[in-house]
């Protein structure tokens, strides 16, 4: 009679750590994600107690100084009636993306000092950027215009799902701007400077204060190219049911946003390393 060999319990025990160990590695970025979440929570708003007040603070007063202004000088906004409003649509979703940008340009940066534990990726660092940045901006959106439309005659009927089409969109954009910079924040000393001068005209480009239509050819061809004007386009279509907003391609910004994306994302996993070494 042939003899069975059963393993031993010495045989069995490394394939149970292995086990165990591709289990605790499947739930260490979770964890990892988490854990920058709340640092981020802390350190970045949470330091005062009027921290989260000024991520309000900043587009109520851009609306505020906007209505000042051109109520001066017109005797009603491009479109509708009230000037709050309109300016609203345009400074909400173009603070949206220049926050979200902003905050995942910065990531590898913000969290260096922990990128050097095995544990924590830079992945691990751009979600959590994304995912606390975005919340936190979709709930500035909310209380600008929920306060808007509460306090203000505005006379518009905002559709939620146009709105959170043209916030996905300026999500998108800008985490994909963001991983770019990411790398080039990085690789070059200089860049932030020269981003920073590239980007200054970028509010008087994006529609922000004044409507696509108005702009004459060949100029506004040019302006179709840039994705903000869409995010903006966009969300004024979703106020005013009586802008048809044609010019307005989700699928462009969607596009765009994908492409630049993984041109930061593959430039981040060849060269991460790199970067945090040097």
């Amino acid at each position: 009679m042939s003899k069975i060999n059963f393993p031993s319990a010495a045989a069995q025990a490394p394939e149970e750590t292995l086990r165990l160990a591709h289990r605790h590695r499947s739930f260490s970025s979770f964890r990892a994600i988490g854990a920058l979440v709340l640092r981020e929570m802390a350190t970045t708003n949470g330091r005062s107690a009027g921290g989260y007040v000024w991520a309000v603070a900043e587009p109520v007063a851009g609306i505020v100084l906007l209505t000042l202004v051109f109520s001066m000088v017109l005797a009603k906004p491009p479109i509708g009636t009230n000037f709050p409003i309109f300016y609203a649509t345009g400074m909400v979703p173009f603070l949206f993306y220049m926050a979200i940008s902003g905050k995942v340009a910065q990531s590898i940066l913000y969290s260096k000092a922990l990128l050097a534990y095995p544990a924590v990726t830079f992945m691990d660092a751009l979600l959590a950027r994304m995912i606390m940045n975005g919340i936190t901006q979709m709930l500035v959106a909310y209380i600008v215009f929920a306060a808007l439309l509460f306090f203000q005659d505005t006379r518009t009927d905002p559709q939620a799902g146009g709105i959170a089409l043209s916030l996905l969109m300026a999500f998108s954009f800008g985490v994909a701007v963001g991983a770019v910079n990411c790398f080039l924040n990085e690789a070059f000393t200089w860049w932030p400077q020269v981003w920073a001068i590239l980007n200054r005209p970028l509010f008087l480009i994006s529609c922000v204060f004044f409507m696509y239509d108005d702009i004459p050819p060949p100029f506004s061809d040019y302006l179709w190219f840039n994705p903000l004007v869409h995010v903006v386009g966009q969300m004024r279509k979703s106020f005013y049911p009586s802008y048809a907003g044609d010019y307005v391609s989700p699928l462009y910004v969607l596009g765009v946003s994908l492409f630049v994306y993984a041109l930061g994302l593959a430039l981040l996993i060849r060269y991460h390393r790199d970067l945090q070494n040097s």
